[in-house]
């Protein structure tokens, strides 16, 4: 795309057959690795790339088939991982079907690559059963694998390389759109990053700071650090600066990166503009933070963007007092509340150890 072309933004709220951008993602059933192998070149992980399998390589020309059934849909960028596929797809023109037809249509034509899939598995695996049947003579093979037998190891269920369910997620603000390109390119890098310091991205129960357990990820070895304290910017700090005196706000800002600068370890959930202000700050100053978040970790979680380059380097630990919630509606008031509690309640403990 020129920079002469016109974006128009998907709205809120709006049907999903207009003009659009959006983010798709196709997940494989158990996160089986059948699409891909990563393969990472002197265990640098900017050189990762994940090379195709036979399956793989069918699933991509799949998009092209896509494209060309929906002439107005383009595919502006797409990562294949081993285990699910990134794209992002731009809806140049008003469809009479929605972008969620169109990609249960796509989910629907990989299909009956997941059938041939299974009969070539099952074919592997009838070969091997009987090259061992004839090695051992007098055995009796007891139904073929695709009898379905429980002990046969057969495919013969329909396979479905997706799950039915894919995340479609409209790109309906300014900003997004870079955002997700970059994150859709650093899935590769950021898988490798992941497996060479799984430490660091290894989700952590059970972690008890003052009393209170929480779930975490990144470096533990963050609590064991002299100095903390907290970033919460108060509600009358911003009225203030909106009333036309913005120096208490600037100097309490201030104050929390000149802190990290002279190695006190800030903790905050880092919830309101001016603390996420703050952040970005300490994140590109290279300064070690603690996080608090208002859900918990999925099995395949990772941190996004800097968060993600602050962990892989031992900078960062993210903390979570509940569980994970995969339908968890944006932060209440009260948990933002409950949050910056605990920010305040971990550096108290942390310093009377």
């Amino acid at each position: 795309m020129t920079d002469n072309e016109h974006w128009q933004w998907q709205e809120p709220g709006t049907a999903w057959k207009g003009v659009g951008v959006y983010h798709v993602t196709l997940t494989v059933p158990s996160r089986k690795p059948l699409l891909g192998t990563l393969v990472t070149p002197g265990d640098d992980p900017s050189q990762a790339r994940v090379e195709r399998t036979a399956l793989g390589n069918a699933i991509v020309e799949e998009l092209y088939v896509m494209c060309r059934h929906y002439p107005v849909i383009r595919i502006l960028q797409f990562c294949l991982m081993p285990d699910h596929l990134h794209a992002i797809i731009y809806v140049t023109k008003r469809m009479e079907v929605s972008i969620r037809s169109v990609v249960r249509g796509y989910w629907q034509g990989v299909k009956k690559h997941g059938r041939a899939y299974t009969l070539s598995v099952d074919a592997e695996l009838n070969s091997a059963t009987m090259n061992k049947g004839s090695e051992n003579k007098g055995s009796e093979n007891k139904g073929g694998l695709n009898s379905g037998s429980p002990n046969s190891g057969g495919l013969s269920f329909p396979f479905h390389i997706f799950t039915e369910r894919p995340f479609i997620r409209p790109l309906s603000r300014r900003g997004q759109l870079q955002t997700m390109f970059r994150y859709v390119q650093m899935n590769p890098q950021r898988l490798a990053t992941k497996r060479l310091k799984p430490g660091y991205f290894r989700v952590q129960q059970d972690i008890e700071i003052g009393g209170r357990r929480y779930d975490g990820v990144g470096n533990v070895a963050l609590l064991t650090e002299r100095r903390y304290d907290v970033v919460h910017v108060r509600s009358t700090m911003v009225k203030s600066a909106e009333q036309g005196d913005n120096q208490p706000l600037r100097d309490y800002m201030n104050s929390r990166v000149l802190m990290a600068r002279n190695g006190v370890l800030m903790v905050s959930p880092f919830i309101s503009p001016q603390e996420k202000m703050v952040m970005q700050v300490l994140l590109k100053e290279r300064h070690p933070i603690i996080l608090l978040t208002s859900n918990g970790f999925s099995d395949y979680y990772k941190p996004a963007d800097g968060l993600f380059d602050a962990c892989a380097a031992g900078r960062l630990l993210i903390l979570s007092p509940w569980l994970y919630d995969g339908g968890k509606r944006p932060v209440s008031r009260a948990e933002c509340m409950a949050l910056n509690a605990m920010a305040e309640e971990i550096c108290k403990a942390l310093l009377e150890m």
